[in-house]
């Protein structure tokens, strides 16, 4: 019986990282859309967001399936719960890829006339969030779960000073008002990122540790 809830675990285990791996590659091919403002790729992560609502109902019954039949207790308790908190927020990111994507496919096909260095920090930095979070996961790092947690400042750094150069430009009427707020929309979607990345990490810390730190450093305790 130990032996096959090991193997239903390791399952568990596998296919949330399949999901995380699909997402982190979503939020990629988001940012190459933009960049490059290719339709194709952004019409691709849109259909393609379809496979991580699906997986997310495959690890959601799974958990529920586990939970209901092997009535796991300390740390197997804590870990199909983390998983359930995880995929609700890896699905979420996936979904403001697919938002970023569909404000992309709006915009006219010439070449962004704001520069986007800014935004493409972000992308960077949300990113690795989101690998530092899944990382994390699989190797049981509390360290670096907390690292994950701490870098969602950079991200949000990033977007105030994004918001804070594009309300300038418009401002002072020196680009297309309607790009700079598209712009101004992705750069949102991606602070979301960082935080549901962040979110990830506090669940990682969980299900290591039985408590759980929130935003503000409060310890509040679980199983």
């Amino acid at each position: 019986m130990r032996k096959q809830y090991d193997l239903e675990l390791d399952e568990l285990n596998t296919l949330l990282i399949k999901m995380a791996a699909t997402v982190e590659q979503a939020v990629s091919d988001a940012m190459t859309a933009l960049k490059n403002r290719d339709k194709d790729l952004a019409i691709s992560v849109s259909d393609n967001d379809r496979d991580v609502d699906r997986m997310e109902r495959q690890i959601e019954d799974m958990c529920l399936m586990l939970l209901l039949k092997q009535q796991p207790v300390a740390g197997d308790l804590r870990f199909i719960s983390a998983a359930l908190k995880i995929i609700t927020d890896l699905e979420r990111i996936g979904d403001h890829a697919q938002d970023i994507c569909e404000i992309s496919l709006t915009m006219d096909d010439k070449p962004l006339s704001v520069t986007t260095d800014l935004i493409t920090r972000m992308f960077e930095e949300s990113t690795a969030m989101i690998k530092m979070a899944v990382d994390a996961f699989i190797t049981k790092d509390e360290d670096l779960a907390t690292q994950c947690i701490n870098h969602d400042d950079v991200v949000d750094d990033l977007f105030v000073q994004v918001r804070e150069k594009l309300i300038h430009k418009l401002q002072n009427g020196q680009d297309d008002p309607e790009e700079s707020v598209d712009l101004l929309q992705i750069a949102k979607y991606l602070e979301r990122v960082g935080d549901h990345a962040q979110n990830i990490g506090e669940w990682v810390v969980f299900s290591l540790t039985g408590h759980h730190k929130d935003y503000l450093g409060v310890e509040t305790f679980g199983v």
